[in-house]
């Protein structure tokens, strides 16, 4: 490529609906040899919620509002609009933010192999699945044609080593974190000096809440849990609660807005992450966990999936499922305060590090260039 020439991106992505994850976009929009167009639809039909476009982090980029094909659908979706757009935009790279089994990244390749662009998919599946067809096909057409891969862990990355693919590979979180949106107040946390114990996500019985709400029922003293998020398990745990008779000490707070969600962190002694391995999914990375780090939160989280990879020594990590050795690490943090700090620290500085909003959006453009 011509050294003075721009270097012409178009990315397609249903996650940038979500407006904390623009930040990426202007960082690498940014970057002067980037010339950044982001394709998103207009919202995202969610299992359980519809998740409409956030128009908050627009600068530098030009930001591309197009209508999905069989929205909502995970595995069959897609941008229509696709070649249109190639033809207009005329990229030198086609950044498929998607898995690379789905049809959304299948239809991507193939427009961009058609128009002679280069493309990337991005993935964080990190259990070795066996699709039926037409998936398995679709995903192995994929693998050998791909010119470039970002994974988000290194779990991920060996499945798709293990399933054949073959070419360059990045592990870059998808996201990172806005240290300066997601930072600590330097207030403490609690107003009426209970323990504030918290969780954001959904409401799924992967997620471990069953785990959560049986521990801190077992708690000392004053604390109260706030639940975020909504989901099928909603009515269940509460009825959980009930039967434990501990209902004056939780609260179902539901979904948060994405840039309301650093005021939720900042309100907490301690954020928890409870997931739990099934046979078809564990935590690909637990992006809630480095939000609440870069708050300056302590965290504690089970040992499923990605979880010791992103924490290391930064927080307290539990076998998932042992309520009692939840409920002896939340009573460590209500005990200790000069270690609960000290963690609190930790994770800030392990935020800064490695998982900001500017350091994913400059690992992206190395892997631009990369690919040319």
């Amino acid at each position: 490529m011509d050294s003075g020439k721009r270097l012409r991106v178009l990315m397609i992505s249903k996650a940038c609906v979500v407006g904390a994850y623009q930040r990426k976009l202007e960082e690498i929009a940014q970057d002067p040899a980037v010339e950044l167009s982001v394709m998103v639809p207009p919202f995202w039909d969610d299992r359980h919620r519809r998740i409409d476009l956030e128009e908050i982090y627009t600068e530098g980029y030009d930001l591309i509002v197009d209508p999905l094909a069989l929205n909502g659908n995970f595995h069959l979706y897609y941008f229509p609009t696709l070649r249109q757009r190639i033809q207009e935009i005329q990229p030198d790279i086609l950044h498929i933010d998607e898995e690379p089994y789905n049809f959304a990244t299948y239809h991507a390749l193939r427009v961009a192999r058609w128009s002679g662009t280069k493309a990337l998919f991005f993935t964080w599946q990190n259990i070795l699945r066996h699709y039926p067809p037409p998936f398995s096909q679709m995903e192995r057409w994929v693998l050998h044609h791909a010119d470039y891969a970002l994974a988000g862990t290194h779990d991920a990355a060996r499945i798709w080593r293990d399933k054949g693919y073959g070419g360059p590979m990045r592990v870059i979180p998808q996201f990172g974190v806005d240290p300066d949106l997601f930072s600590p107040d330097g207030a403490s946390a609690a107003t009426d000096r209970s323990f504030v114990i918290g969780y954001a996500g959904r409401l799924v019985p992967e997620k471990g809440l069953d785990v959560l709400i049986q521990a801190v029922g077992m708690l000392p003293g004053k604390w109260h849990l706030k639940l975020a998020g909504g989901g099928p398990q909603h009515d269940e745990l509460q009825q959980m609660v009930g039967l434990l008779n501990i209902g004056g000490s939780v609260s179902f707070v539901g979904p948060i807005p994405s840039t309301e969600m650093p005021d939720f962190f900042r309100s907490l002694d301690v954020f928890v992450l409870p997931s739990l391995t099934r046979p078809n999914w564990k935590e690909q990375f637990g992006r809630v966990l480095i939000e609440a780090m870069a708050c300056g939160v302590p965290v504690i989280a089970s040992d499923s999936g990605a979880i010791p990879e992103v924490l290391d020594d930064s927080g307290l990590v539990f076998p998932e499922g042992n309520v009692q050795l939840l409920r002896d690490a939340l009573i460590v943090l209500m005990q200790n305060e000069a270690f609960r700090l000290h963690l609190a620290k930790l994770g800030r500085e392990r935020v800064l590090k490695f998982f900001t909003q500017e350091q994913v959006a400059q690992q992206t453009v190395h892997a631009y260039h990369e690919m040319l």
